[in-house]
């Protein structure tokens, strides 16, 4: 696994075509790791929807744990589990809202059942039945109508900036590869690679 003179965008971008290739579901699934004021880890499978050298993108309900985890503590970490290629990559960095420009944009790029289906849930909050989100989902289908989903002000997505990767990749009797990438402190530009013990 020849990582150490190769860009980390480039080496995330290569693993994740081939799981593209290789996994059956969601291969851009990404568990999203946050810690609020209480101290207190909480993780959470997320789908990553874009990624570049600015960051990696998802998107998600504002009112949620999460999204309330990361306004007290904006840092989080993300992690890819590949089964299939016995491959996974660890991200970790601080965290930012999108622009509304940017969240409108996407936003208007789901089928219109995931974008009613925004509007209706008030993720995380106790449901009585399923039946009290199918009411809910009917009437956001009657208040638009046959006309264009807006974005719900309540939702929008956020971009974890790279300051620290892991790729790792599994190895005959535990003995797994492993590179860290950090930024090189005399040039911005550059990552810093350090291969570590499994």
């Amino acid at each position: 696994m020849g990582l150490k003179n190769r860009d980390p965008f480039e080496i995330f971008n290569s693993w994740l075509e081939k799981a593209s290739r290789r996994e059956i579901n969601n291969p851009n699934a990404m568990t999203l790791a946050t810690v609020g004021n209480d101290g207190r880890p909480s993780a959470r499978m997320v789908l990553l929807k874009d990624f570049c050298p600015d960051g990696f993108t998802f998107y998600t309900n504002l009112e949620s744990p999460k999204s309330l985890q990361m306004a007290e503590n904006p840092n989080a970490a993300l992690l890819f589990h590949w089964k299939t290629l016995n491959r996974q990559i660890r991200i970790e960095g601080p965290v930012e809202q999108v622009s509304d420009v940017e969240a409108d944009a996407y936003f208007a790029t789901r089928p219109r059942a995931s974008q009613l289906g925004a509007w209706a849930s008030s993720q995380s909050q106790p449901l009585e039945g399923w039946a009290e989100l199918e009411k809910r989902v009917a009437m956001y289908t009657a208040k638009f109508h046959l006309g264009p989903v807006p974005r719900p002000a309540f939702w929008s997505g956020f971009r974890l900036r790279a300051e620290r990767f892991e790729f790792w990749k599994e190895g005959n009797f535990r003995l797994h590869k492993r590179f860290i990438f950090t930024p090189s402190e005399s040039d911005a530009q550059k990552w810093h690679v350090q291969q570590v013990f499994p």
